[in-house]
């Protein structure tokens, strides 16, 4: 059960430094936009392409970071009888959860984005304004990251409640 401590624990602290890591996103996100604002209506001036980052840094703030929030337990569900659900139930509801829902729905997104992603990277797909971002293959890529952080974390989430209901979750805290 060790090798299944040690397998949560990595992907933990995986999702943990890329979540710390994209979290500067929102601060570029706002400072981007605040000056996007400024330019126009004190300048008179507009900036496709910082109009446009806006939009990249927020699908790479919430894509990217969806694995992080489902390692700190921030992801909105139906909290009304969970909360006060004992230690085991918990872990039952977050393994069939797991094996029912996350880990096929981030399969199947992976499954269908794949096609829409390599159609992007096939032509190298821009912005359709000229003097936007032209990375779109890029900003879409990010679905298929998103599905694979979610996947990963769906695996420790399984692992932690397998854990939890062998009796043994005091291995995910160290060997």
């Amino acid at each position: 059960m060790s090798h299944l401590a040690s397998l949560a624990r990595a992907i933990d602290a995986i999702n943990e430094r890329i979540g710390r890591t994209i979290a500067w996103a929102a601060l570029a996100m706002v400072l981007v936009q605040f000056t996007v604002v400024v330019m126009r209506y004190v300048f008179g001036i507009g900036s496709i392409l910082m109009q446009e980052s806006v939009i990249y840094l927020h699908a790479i703030l919430f894509l990217i970071g969806s694995g992080y929030t489902l390692l700190h337990d921030g992801h909105v569900r139906l909290d009304i009888f969970y909360r006060d659900a004992s230690v085991r139930t918990k872990a039952l509801v977050d393994l069939w959860g797991s094996i029912g829902l996350l880990i096929p729905v981030t399969v199947l997104i992976w499954w269908f984005s794949w096609p829409y992603v390599a159609g992007s990277w096939e032509v190298l797909e821009g912005s359709r304004e000229t003097s936007g971002i032209h990375a779109v293959f890029l900003l879409k890529t990010v679905i298929l990251v998103f599905a694979a952080l979610m996947f990963v974390q769906g695996i420790s989430v399984l692992a932690r409640s397998i854990l939890t209901l062998k009796g043994r979750q005091q291995e995910l805290f160290g060997d």
